[in-house]
């Protein structure tokens, strides 16, 4: 039975759809021809590396259904790019993108029907590659398997565009210089797990990383953190500014595509660079943080209100929540009638990408 499209009902993550793509690779053979199947568990050897090295990495992208009842696609090269990128830095077996990516798209046409044709709501994928080798060794694997699984999913915040408060922790860290933060590892998120929920018990929903020493920035929980500063003189310019991509900050799809869009807004300059903690605290002490948000396929865009200090300092952050919904609830990004919001705006415009609602080479129609 299909999913009705209700965001009370359809939880991300919670529902998978009938059929898994599934493609074995070896070292004497090469990547097998791909198989589509009804979903089944993974037979693994108890040894397989994955389960003891964390070999696996993983990508997670979205199919949309336009009101012509076409998928489509968002920026799904990117995705194959990265996912290439993340399976080198585990020595995985390489594989031609554009071949992949046909085979997804052959998955989703399968599925269609389980894409909700209502706004808001998509199909989430999820391709993901494991070293399945029996060997209690760390060395390069010589058996792998890339599968993908499908998942439809309503909005990430069903209440909305809710803003969240974030936890500011320095003990923990995500990420660090020389690792592998900037690719896409299941063992970059289990160990976040922990923190997660340190930061629930203070009331926040997320954590923003904060290298002690340094002070510079990392990411918010899953998602890159973005924030709309005044630089305090008398013109008012305004910069969005984003941690730069320094080898500990996962090029985001969604970041990326918020990093273009806004370079179109005039007057808005928009920066990628080392960004330290105080700096941030300076700004709101002089009334020069105008906005902050986080990004990621999931969320697309998360605003904050908050960060809170593990001294218990709360950090408000201004969001005008009426001007964000009537952003949202325009197809007409270019009216002013009312306060300009950043996020209000490019929530709309990514969702008009996203549905078909304007051309862009970035929304791939699946034939």
């Amino acid at each position: 039975v299909k999913p009705v499209a209700d965001a009370n009902v359809l939880k991300f993550g919670a529902e998978t759809t009938d059929h898994m793509l599934q493609i074995s690779w070896n070292e004497q053979q090469g990547w097998l021809s791909p198989e589509i199947n009804p979903l089944q568990h993974l037979k693994l050897h108890p040894c397989a590396q994955v389960l003891h090295y964390a070999t696996e990495c993983f990508e997670g992208m979205k199919a949309y259904k336009d009101k012509d009842g076409r998928i489509r696609l968002f920026r799904p090269l990117m995705h194959m790019n990265r996912l290439l990128k993340s399976a080198q830095r585990l020595a995985l077996p390489e594989f031609d993108k554009m071949e992949l990516l046909d085979c997804i798209k052959e998955l989703v046409r399968l599925e269609r029907d389980w894409i909700p044709s209502k706004e808001g709501f998509s199909l989430y994928i999820r391709p993901a590659m494991i070293a399945t080798q029996a060997c209690l060794g760390i060395q390069a694997p010589r058996e792998g398997m890339l599968f993908v699984v499908l998942s439809p999913v309503g909005p990430y915040f069903p209440t909305g565009l809710k803003p969240v408060k974030l936890f500011v922790d320095r003990r923990n860290v995500r990420a660090y210089p020389g690792g592998v933060g900037d690719r896409k590892l299941g063992g970059n998120y289990a160990q976040t797990v922990v923190p997660q929920l340190e930061a629930a018990k203070r009331g926040c929903s997320q954590v923003l990383y904060v290298l002690e020493g340094t002070e510079r920035i990392g990411e918010a929980g899953s998602m890159n953190i973005f924030f709309l500063l005044r630089d305090g003189t008398k013109s008012g310019a305004m910069e969005l500014v984003t941690p730069a991509l320094d080898g500990t900050i996962l090029p985001g799809v969604t970041r990326d595509t918020v990093l273009k869009l806004a370079s179109n807004i005039p007057g808005l300059k928009v920066s990628e660079r080392p960004l330290n903690f105080p700096e941030i605290e300076a700004a709101v002490a002089r009334g020069d943080l105008l906005e902050a948000f986080g990004t990621g396929t999931a969320c697309m865009i998360q605003p904050v209100e908050g960060m809170l200090k593990e001294n218990g300092q709360l950090i408000s952050v201004p969001f005008n929540l009426e001007a964000a919904n009537q952003w949202i609830s325009r197809h007409d990004c270019k009216s002013r009638e009312f306060p300009f919001n950043l996020c209000g705006y490019l929530t709309r415009t990514i969702s008009d990408i996203h549905y078909g609602h304007v051309p862009s080479e970035w929304s791939v129609v699946v034939n």
